[in-house]
Order: C-alpha cells, then structure tokens, then sequence
C-alpha cells in the first residue's frame, strides 16, 4: 500500500495577520531601543518621543507592508518545506523593505535625512535581521492549522 499523501496547505490570513503582529511587537520595542541609542550617540541625549513616533508609524505602515510580504512569500512556498536558506532569503527582502521604511520615517520624524535617521536604519537593520530571522523559524515551529484551532476554541 503506497504512502497517503496529504494536500499541501498554505498559512492562513489569520496566521499571517497574528504572525505580523507578534513581529510588530517585538520590532516596536527594538526599534525604541534603537532610536534610544542612536539618538543618544548622536545628540547626547535619548529621545523617547522620537522612538514612540517612529516604532508607532511602524507599527501601523509595516504591518501593512509585512502582512503582503508574508502572503507574497506564501505564493512562493511550494513544497511545504521552508530551509534555513528560504528564511534567510526572506529574511533579506524583508530587510530591504524595512529599513527603506525606517529610514523615510526616521527621516520626517526627525526631521533630518541625515545623521540619526542613517544611524536608526542601519542599526536596527543588523539587530532586525536577527530577530526576524529567530521569529520565522519559531512561527515554522507551529503547526498549520494550530492557529485557527486555538482561534476557533475560543
């Protein structure tokens, strides 16, 4: 008797939207921190509000930009096997397209394309990395359809 097969599924919507949500949280807090940072560097002193304006406008534009990133990359799995360096790969684009968005919001945020806004972007691009490519091989940890079980008990 040969082996059964079963249809290869995708991640839902709802994995997707909670899935950029968690990644939107633990890059709010880095993204403070960063901003922190960097802005001390810079100009001796952290600059809190900066760092909640700027992780706040992220929060919201980039869960936006990863929920199509996420569902872009969904087109693109097509065994049902994500390797390291699939994530990796993903994790790349991702970066391009964050820290091109970082750095516009640091930038009217700030008020200057100079300076902190560069330091911000760069920063948080190598911490970032890290991070998201952690998360990833979390969330492939989870089984497909856990999400909507959870979801639907409750």
């Amino acid at each position: 008797m040969g082996t059964i097969k079963k249809p290869f599924q995708r991640e839902s919507h709802l994995r997707s939207i909670i899935k950029g949500f968690t990644w939107r949280v633990i890059a709010f807090l880095d993204t403070m921190a960063m901003t922190m940072l960097v802005t001390f560097i810079v100009d001796g002193k952290s600059h809190i509000e900066a760092g909640l304006a700027i992780a706040g406008f992220e929060f919201i534009i980039k869960i936006i930009i990863y929920y199509g990133h996420e569902r872009a990359w969904q087109s693109a799995w097509k065994d049902g096997v994500f390797s390291q360096k699939e994530t990796l790969f993903k994790t790349a684009t991702w970066r391009v397209l964050a820290t091109a968005t970082t750095f516009i919001i640091s930038g009217k945020v700030l008020g200057s394309f100079a300076g902190a806004a560069i330091g911000i972007a760069l920063a948080e691009s190598v911490s970032k990395f890290a991070f998201f490519y952690l998360h990833e091989r979390l969330w492939l940890k989870v089984p497909l359809g856990a999400v909507r079980e959870i979801v639907g008990k409750n």
